[in-house]
């Protein structure tokens, strides 16, 4: 019997393996958490599937996302990503992705970890939803506009609401599998 999987990774097997063993998982590790708002950031304005094609080129090109590293990106390494045809050339969300590590480390450094920061706006547990079709789920929540308005206070870019609502479905901060999903339960 084939499992049943929400209906916007059907099809693809990028996006099912995606969908089976990652999305909606909760991540509590640091590193993940960056990784992924990292995609968010360059996803803006383009789909998910995209930046999964281009997932293992951005981690070569962003020293596997390692944001310690990434901060302290100059002028010539963000040049020579710029010149990268393996990731997205956006010089906005190349520069964001420079400046939300040197934020990200400050948040760390308040918090003690991302983790304990973005886990405290829905009180350290998953909210799980109860979407019958994937058209169903929001774009955002006020949890998101919240969050989005905090980071950006604290310098991130490229972190609107909808960005965060996405990062908060990808991370496993909210749970927005299908009701009839297979992972729906599961995570």
């Amino acid at each position: 019997m084939e499992k049943i999987r929400c209906g916007w990774c059907a099809g693809d097997d990028l996006y099912e393996a995606y969908h089976d063993q990652e999305w909606g998982v909760p991540v509590k590790d640091d590193y993940t958490l960056f990784e992924f708002l990292v995609l968010e950031t360059f996803q803006a304005g383009l789909s998910w599937i995209t930046i999964l094609r281009k997932r293992e080129n951005f981690k070569m090109a962003f020293d596997n996302f390692d944001y310690k590293k990434i901060a302290k990106y100059d002028e010539p390494k963000i040049a020579s990503l710029l010149q990268d045809a393996g990731i997205i050339r956006n010089k906005l969300k190349v520069r964001a992705a420079v400046t939300n590590a040197q934020a990200f480390i400050q948040i760390q450094q308040e918090f003690g970890s991302f983790s304990n920061y973005i886990w405290d706006f829905v009180d350290g547990k998953p909210i799980k939803n109860s979407i019958k079709r994937y058209t169903d789920a929001p774009a955002n929540t006020k949890i998101s506009d919240a969050i989005s308005k905090d980071l950006k206070k604290r310098g991130f870019k490229f972190a609107g609401s909808t960005v965060i609502y996405a990062h908060m479905q990808a991370t496993g901060l909210v749970n927005d599998h299908e009701i009839d999903c297979f992972r729906y339960d599961e995570v």
